[in-house]
């Protein structure tokens, strides 16, 4: 078995610094708690869709990602986070494994954005994923899973990927109520398809939080992270909630 914690921290949009250490804070938090891996939001250091990802965005691996890096060093844990990276002129919505000794393993650039943040963020055109002590780790973010045929997650399944980890930042619109309009099956059904079909984990793990900037200005991250296991069975959910900042860890087979 691997433990695997499920980061569901507080982003705040465009506060850089704070991010990362609060990221930090919850990688230490992850060790002490005896988790092998932690799964840390997408876009973790600026918030989704933020416009000063156009000018505060960095290379990978650069400030950001050493930060990270260093974190997972010393805490002796792996560490699946979302950043916002840049390469030129262009700005991607990217994710990271970094492993146990700080080093990066592998990168990840989302493919299946939404129509109105292609204004800010460019497309990845790879499908990654790793062998690791814990067995093959394939890498996507948020919407890159969702249920429209799921190509990526079929192929990273095909490709040998016996935990898949998903950096996300589900968000709501303001007003959502929760009772009357329970969050998270959208993403359960199809985690649950893939994790029978390929045998694998599957683990996505949101912010909470306000998003600033794009179509979506205003509307509110609620966690409610998924864990979903090899038999498509629901294994953790987190809270709901803009401010339901969580630490969950959860024990998933590793093959």
């Amino acid at each position: 078995m691997v433990k695997i914690a499920m980061g569901q921290m507080l982003v705040e949009a465009g506060k850089m610094e704070t991010n990362l250490n609060r990221a930090v804070d919850m990688i230490h938090q992850a060790a002490q708690k005896g988790a092998d891996i932690i799964v840390l939001p997408e876009s973790l250091d600026l918030g989704w869709t933020h416009p000063g990802a156009r000018d505060k965005a960095e290379p990978i691996p650069g400030k950001a990602s050493y930060t990270l890096c260093e974190a997972a060093n010393q805490a002796g844990i792996y560490v699946a986070a979302g950043l916002t990276e840049r390469e030129g002129d262009e700005v991607y919505n990217a994710a990271v494994i970094i492993s146990n000794q700080g080093e990066i393993i592998l990168t990840h650039r989302k493919i299946n954005e939404l129509d109105f943040a292609l204004n800010l963020y460019s497309k990845g055109n790879k499908i990654n994923s790793v062998e690791t002590e814990f067995g093959h780790i394939g890498l996507a973010i948020c919407a890159d899973l969702r249920a429209e045929g799921d190509p990526i997650g079929n192929a990273l399944g095909l490709m040998g990927s016996r935990i898949l980890l998903s950096p996300s930042a589900w968000a709501v619109k303001p007003d959502h109520d929760n009772e009357r309009e329970p969050y998270g099956e959208e993403w359960i059904e199809p985690y649950s398809k893939l994790a029978r079909k390929y045998d694998m984990t599957v683990i996505g793990v949101s912010n909470v939080g306000w998003i600033e900037g794009g179509e979506w200005d205003g509307w509110k991250c609620i966690g409610s992270s998924i864990a979903v296991g090899p038999s498509g069975k629901l294994l953790a959910q987190a809270s709901y909630g803009e401010e339901a900042e969580e630490l969950r860890i959860v024990e998933v087979p590793t093959i």
